[in-house]
């Protein structure tokens, strides 16, 4: 139940990010390596999309159990848990 609740501000939390990208800019400035690779305007406001889209992904891989399961595919039995 712990997960579950762990989860779901994780969500929120990407939720947020996502949707108030042009108040996190506004605050926290542009990022140029973005600016210079993604676009003149819209470059850091799409990488904080995408960081939100990624964090929200991984809250609801949290949430269903399927992070363990991603990562023992990834490494297999070199790890111990």
């Amino acid at each position: 139940m712990k997960n579950f609740f762990t989860s779901a501000l994780i969500i929120i939390f990407g939720f947020l990010i996502t949707w108030k990208t042009n108040w996190i800019v506004e605050n926290f400035g542009r990022n140029d390596w973005a600016e210079q690779k993604l676009g003149s305007e819209g470059g850091s406001r799409l990488v904080y999309r995408l960081v939100g889209i990624a964090i929200m992904i991984f809250g609801a891989l949290l949430m269903t159990g399927l992070m363990k399961n991603i990562i023992f595919g990834i490494f297999g039995n070199t790890m111990q848990i």
